[in-house]
């Protein structure tokens, strides 16, 4: 019995036919994002090795339309911040963050990125949520491969779920302005 997540894609609630098939925007959109998210790892200490081993073939996050690591900001739909950050570090952090297309989404991996883990000092940020929104966190220290996956599946879900307009809403620019962000 293998371990490995088989996933399918259902195709969204609409009206089909003989060579036709119909449905609401938000939802093919959203299937289409959701299937094909480009990550950018943001990866500063062990995690960052737990996440090479999600990318290798073993566990092989390419299966879930990631294949491409983006390491340009502004072509990155998720960020993906693993490991141990620290104050000094935070204000670059951001800049990524605010170098994202939008939408954009956070996966925090890890119990430094997530807490600050152990690092209770006054060097390490106590997590990344004070200064840039979370949407998943992975706990773990450091978290296995299918911990990280799964935290990816829950992105995708949201990306799945969101509707186009919804970052455009006054809750969510008042999420970004209760952290700085216009």
């Amino acid at each position: 019995m293998s371990d490995r997540i088989i996933k399918t894609v259902d195709a969204p609630e609409g009206i089909e036919g003989q060579g036709f098939f119909a449905g609401k925007l938000d939802d093919f959109v959203g299937l289409a994002r959701a299937n094909s998210l480009w990550p950018l790892p943001f990866a500063t200490s062990c995690c960052g090795i737990e996440f090479m081993a999600t990318a290798g073939a073993h566990y092989d996050i390419s299966r879930f339309g990631s294949e491409r690591m983006s390491f340009s900001a502004r072509q990155a739909d998720i960020l993906m911040v693993m490991g141990t950050i620290s104050k000094k570090m935070g204000p670059v952090l951001k800049q990524v963050y605010l170098q994202m297309a939008e939408p954009r989404w956070v996966l925090s991996v890890g119990a430094c990125a997530s807490s600050g883990g152990i690092f209770d000092t006054y060097s390490v940020l106590q997590g990344i949520d004070r200064i840039i929104p979370v949407d998943v966190y992975v706990p773990g220290c450091p978290p296995r491969p299918e911990q990280i996956l799964d935290g990816f599946m829950q992105i995708q879900e949201i990306a799945k779920t969101e509707q186009r307009r919804r970052r455009e809403s006054p809750e969510y620019k008042a999420l970004l302005a209760s952290y700085g962000i216009e």
